[in-house]
């Protein structure tokens, strides 16, 4: 959702009231990729960018590797 408005008080007001993933005021679509963008209800499914994404996608791992002798940290 895009709102042009030079009272930004208001604009913030109407925002509010809107059910939108996303919602610009007086610009449009200058999101940085570490901020998630996403629909809301019907319209696209969750959220993609950002930590948010890699968290939907990935399950923690952990790997140990042995790379010769180490001595014991016990």
């Amino acid at each position: 959702m895009c709102l042009a408005c030079s009272d930004v008080k208001r604009a913030h007001r109407v925002v509010e009231h809107l059910k939108a993933g996303s919602c610009f005021i007086n610009n449009y679509n200058i999101t940085p990729v570490e901020v998630p963008f996403g629909g809301f209800k019907m319209s696209g499914i969750g959220r993609e960018n950002g930590q948010v994404t890699v968290e939907h996608y990935t399950q923690m791992k952990t790997v140990f590797v042995e790379m010769g002798d180490v001595d014991s940290l016990f």
